[in-house]
């Protein structure tokens, strides 16, 4: 069984029948499109884990994960635990790892590098504990993925606003505000692997962002390799390491984003047990042959991972990226120019002419995306700082 219904959830659906796996999706929306793959819909909320666990089994379900879709990773393990299936490990480590304000505690109270942060259910509360605010600070819920409700507030006027935004993209009504590390380079969000509480697989990218967006905090492309030292990397990979051994995680392909501070501390900022959004797993996957996708897929039903899953090295200069709009409104085309130094991989767009179409407030306002490969990584940076000049989605 599946959570959610997003496109991101295609390739794990076609992993699973190319094993031979019936597969079940679930969510609330019965448009959305991995229902049209799946061999079953159930019409049930993720983020209720109760009747998710109804479900599951009315189903009889030899397996399930919440992949690409955060709102559904407690429930997934929640089922996992009470069911006795093939687990990311106990339900607990879950909950810490999927509450923002929770995560803050438990890595500060192990001695990880941690932002300042303080978790609140009220906007009430959050602005009558100003006193310790570390400006900058950025706002957000403890809840909510693909960067919807954050902001980065630089002063006490602004911050009503901000708490306001977060507190309506929360799903339970709780939201954090918390030290805003100003980084070195670019921050990383891309996907690792363990197996058996092992790190297996690890990697880096160079996540960037586009400043003029709606919200300049959503991801809009990323890049491997990244750009970390190689001791700021083994650093990340050993503490990534030392996290998992003390929340008891066994098999599990994680979301985890990374940053290297102003200050020269590495610090992990969140690390999820469900594979990211914006196809982290394919192109890793076109990067180094590493399959995580099939790999995780069995490892949910309990079959053994056929292919090993080991550290490799990239095959070249890899970027992805997030098609979007500038602005509201109908999209009428897409342009490439012929002077991009690069190879086109693939591209993937959701949109057709007509279609309507927001600006670029979170990852759900994605339309499409761009697998390139570049030979240098000269050629790579310039052409990501420099967007616009190769790449213009049009918008009536």
């Amino acid at each position: 069984m599946l959570l959610g219904g997003i496109r991101y959830l295609l390739p794990v659906i076609k992993a699973a029948h190319e094993q031979g796996y019936y597969v079940i999706t679930a969510d609330y929306l019965p448009n959305n499109i991995a229902h049209k793959y799946s061999d079953k819909y159930v019409n049930v909320s993720i983020i209720d884990k109760e009747a998710v666990l109804r479900v599951a089994r009315e189903e009889q379900i030899d397996g399930i994960m919440s992949f690409g879709v955060d709102p559904g990773v407690v429930s997934a393990s929640y089922v996992q635990n009470q069911m006795g299936l093939p687990s990311f490990g106990p339900f607990e480590s879950v909950e810490i790892l999927q509450n923002k304000d929770k995560f803050r505690t438990f890595l500060t109270q192990h001695g990880f590098n941690v932002p300042q942060a303080k978790g609140y259910d009220s906007i009430d509360a959050a602005l009558a504990d100003i006193h310790w605010y570390p400006w900058p600070v950025i706002v957000k819920p403890t809840d909510a993925a693909g960067s919807k409700g954050v902001t980065r507030v630089d002063k006490v006027e602004d911050l009503k606003p901000a708490l306001e935004y977060a507190m309506e993209h929360s799903i339970s009504g709780h939201i954090i505000v918390e030290e805003f590390i100003e980084k070195q380079g670019c921050s990383s969000d891309t996907d690792s692997m363990s197996i058996d509480g092992k790190l297996v697989f690890t990697s880096f990218c160079a996540q960037r962002f586009d400043i003029d967006a709606t919200n300049p905090y959503t991801p809009a492309a990323y890049s491997w390799p990244s750009t970390y030292t190689k001791e700021q990397e083994e650093y990340l990979a050993s503490e990534i390491q030392r996290l998992i051994t003390l929340l008891g995680l066994k098999t599990v392909v994680y979301n985890v984003e990374t940053r290297i501070g102003t200050n020269g501390k590495p610090y992990i900022m969140e690390l999820s047990p469900r594979g990211g959004g914006n196809r982290l797993c394919e192109m890793l996957h076109y990067a180094t042959g590493v399959d995580l996708i099939t790999a995780i897929t069995r490892a949910m039903v309990g079959d053994p991972i056929l292919e090993p899953i080991e550290q490799k090295p990239y095959n070249g200069h890899w970027a992805e990226i997030i098609l979007h709009a500038d602005k509201d409104g109908v999209f009428d085309h897409l342009e490439i120019s012929k002077d991009l130094p690069a190879e086109i991989v693939e591209e993937d767009l959701w949109v057709k002419n007509g279609d309507k179409v927001e600006s670029f407030e979170g990852a759900n306002n994605a339309i499409g995306t761009l697998v390139l490969k570049f030979q240098t990584a000269e050629e790579l940076e310039k052409a990501i700082a420099d967007q616009r000049s190769w790449l213009k989605v049009v918008v009536k």
